[in-house]
């Protein structure tokens, strides 16, 4: 059982500690920890008490104090005239931001929503932020990673961990909520990012300022704030530097770009968007939504609106190359005009990736033979580069000029083709059409400063979905067996041709197994045909040899033929001399006719009376008697008729024979 001493003692002990612990108070003695800061509450005071609408006191009126106990022992402080607070310090993790709510200073101008920024240690210096003209409510200035000593009983600092106040309020807990969903307590970080497919993309940051002077009526994009003298509002992250250089409020032209900014939510507020991305075979023209209005540069002839220089508003005349730019979509809009060959399905049901083709459908058309085809067919189009802002001043963009003029054009066409085609014709002449399409569009496309590149014509089909019941499948079966009809007549000329090569081939095969024999039977006539060449030229030599002896001799018989001729000539006109002479010495002819006629008569063996007489028939000369009866019967015939004598003539030799003289 605990006696009664013990009690008495401890009690005594308990006394004793209070005694201790509560008499350095009594004494004006305040401890305040090095992690603490101390807030003074004066009770009382000779000067009075804070004047009406203030919080703080800054000159020793009753009421809390501007000036806070910082870590150590303080004297003085008097527990029936002060009360201290004692409070943490604030802490500000780091790459974190903390907001600051002033609940004293003077109020804010009527087109304020922040309190501006004003010399006070950052916010440390109550006295001097409340006497340089601090303004009451949330502040422009925050509060970077570091730890500070505030007095929380004029500041209420708002972090990512918890609110700072002396005293607690909904209020305050809601704002932390608010910007805890705009990742307020963040740092803005813009930078190249990656989406959930794994694609890369650029990031750009919209700014859209909730304090200073509102925008001029018209007017929905604040311009860019230059720097001036070197000052600038190092991109928002100063605001008072930023409203003292002209800054507005509102959506700012200006974009935020990589890197990272610490830009207090309640000041402006970012939307974080993506570059604007003109892919290789596109160009941007610019629609802008800001800017001073600009003259127009497309002359009189161009009745589609204005083209304006860059920086103007309006749709600026020169587009943007392909590349990435870091442009504000709220100030400008880019118009992707495609600058390679595309192309437009009309095929209902299918479209390209470019998706300007999402609305047109297969083309219904009539034939002059009345059937009612479904024509898919493909157009490839070009757009000059130069020409891109005067297309989208036109119509507005790249699909609108398709939905609303190439469709309209294009289906009246064809219909027009289909109307003075026959259905055959559209099936067989598919070629003509396209050509004579291409040139004729592309002359209709020119006035709108398009290029028709192509025009590709799909097979028509019909409406009727049963093959059984198509028209236009049962004229395709008649082509077809139109068709296999040829096909089978080029087959059959080709297995004929094929026939002839393989009796060429099977002849060359025979040839070949044959080739010794014909090899052999060749060389053996030729060495036939070279010992009749060497025969031939045997007999030639040996002919020409022959026709030399020939000639030889029969020059030879010629000469000896003149010689004995002139032998016998010689000798002849020897005797006629004699003879001469012997009937000039008788001095007539028949005188000298008649001894030798004697002597003739004497030495003939013939019978002086013959056994036969000869009629000799003077004209014809037929018949003869030789000898001088002949001779002297002739001289007295040619005497009784009164004929003059004449000289007989030397007989002339006879030519040679002239296969004798060719001999």
């Amino acid at each position: 059982m605990i006696s009664i001493t013990f009690i008495l003692y401890c009690m005594l002990a308990i006394a004793a500690l209070a005694v201790l612990i509560t008499l350095p108070r009594l004494c004006g003695i305040v401890y305040i920890p090095h992690d603490k800061i101390g807030v003074i509450e004066k009770i009382w005071s000779a000067s009075g008490s804070l004047q009406q609408g203030r919080i703080v006191a800054h000159n020793r009126e009753a009421g809390y104090q501007a000036n806070i106990l910082r870590g150590g022992v303080h004297f003085w402080l008097f527990p029936w005239q002060y009360r201290i607070h004692k409070t943490q310090l604030v802490t500000i993790a780091e790459g974190r931001i903390g907001y600051v709510y002033a609940r004293d200073g003077l109020p804010l101008d009527a087109t304020q929503t922040l309190g501006r920024t004003v010399e006070s240690n950052h916010f440390q210096d109550s006295d001097a932020f409340l006497k340089t003209g601090g303004q009451r409510g949330r502040q422009r200035a925050i509060l970077r990673e570091g730890v500070y000593a505030l007095n929380l009983a004029l500041f209420v600092v708002i972090t990512e961990t918890g609110v700072y106040s002396l005293e607690q309020d909904d209020a305050y807990t809601e704002w932390q909520r608010e910007l805890a969903e705009r990742d307020g307590f963040n740092p803005i970080v813009i930078g190249p990012r990656v989406d959930n497919n794994g694609q890369n993309y650029d990031l750009v940051g919209i700014i859209t300022v909730q304090d200073g002077p509102t925008l001029p009526a018209g007017d929905i994009i604040a311009p860019e704030v230059p720097s001036q003298d070197g000052i600038g509002h190092n991109y928002f992250q100063d605001p008072e530097a930023f409203l003292q250089l002209g800054g507005q409020r509102g959506r700012q032209l200006q974009v935020l770009t990589d890197g990272t900014f610490f830009i207090n939510r309640w000041f402006a507020t970012v939307e974080v968007s993506q570059k604007t991305l003109i892919p290789i075979g596109y160009v941007g023209v610019v629609v802008a939504y800001y800017g001073e209005k600009g003259d127009d540069t497309t002359g009189e002839a161009f009745r589609y609106g204005e083209q304006v220089e860059a920086g103007t508003k309006g749709v600026w005349k020169q587009a943007l190359a392909p590349g990435k730019y870091a442009l504000n979509p709220y100030a400008v809009k880019i118009e992707m005009v495609p600058t390679v060959n595309f192309v437009l399905r009309w095929i209902t049901g299918q479209t390209e990736n470019h998706h300007y083709d999402d609305e047109l459908a297969t083309i219904e058309l009539i034939t002059s033979d009345g059937y009612e085809p479904l024509l898919p067919l493909s157009l490839v189009l070009h757009i000059d580069y130069q020409k891109a802002p005067s297309v989208v001043q036109r119509f507005g963009d790249v699909k609108r000029l398709i939905t609303q003029t190439l469709d309209p054009i294009l289906t009246a066409y064809f219909r027009d083709v289909a109307q003075s085609s026959t259905m055959l014709e559209l099936l067989t002449h598919r070629e003509d059409i396209q050509s004579k399409a291409t040139v004729e569009l592309r002359k209709r496309f020119t006035d709108f400063d398009i290029n028709c590149v192509a025009v590709l014509i799909g097979r028509p089909e019909s409406k009727i979905k049963e093959p059984e019941n198509d028209p236009i499948e049962r004229l395709f079966d008649q082509l077809r067996q139109r068709r296999l009809a040829d096909e089978k007549r080029e087959t059959f000329a080709k297995q004929r041709e094929a026939a002839n090569h393989q009796r060429e081939f099977e002849e060359a095969q025979a040839r070949a197994a044959q080739q010794a024999h014909l090899t052999e039977s060749k060389i053996a006539v030729e060495i036939a045909a070279n010992r009749g060449d060497a025969q031939v030229k045997e007999a030639e030599r040996m002919a020409l040899r022959e026709i030399a002896l020939a000639e030889g001799q029969a020059k030879a018989r010629k000469l000896e033929g003149e010689g004995e001729a002139s032998k016998i000539m010689q000798i002849g006109n020897a005797e006629a001399g004699v003879f001469e002479k012997k009937i000039a010495a008788y001095g007539d002819a028949r005188l000298f006719i008649l001894p030798e006629l004697a002597q003739q008569l004497a030495n003939s063996k013939q019978a002086l009376v013959p056994q036969q007489v000869m009629m000799t028939n003077g004209e014809t000369g037929q018949g003869s008697v030789a000898g001088p009866l002949s001779t002297l019967i002739s001289l007295l015939t040619a005497e009784k008729a009164g004929m003059p004598f004449t000289k007989a003539e030397p007989p002339k030799p006879e030519p040679a024979p002239a296969t004798e003289a060719r001999a």
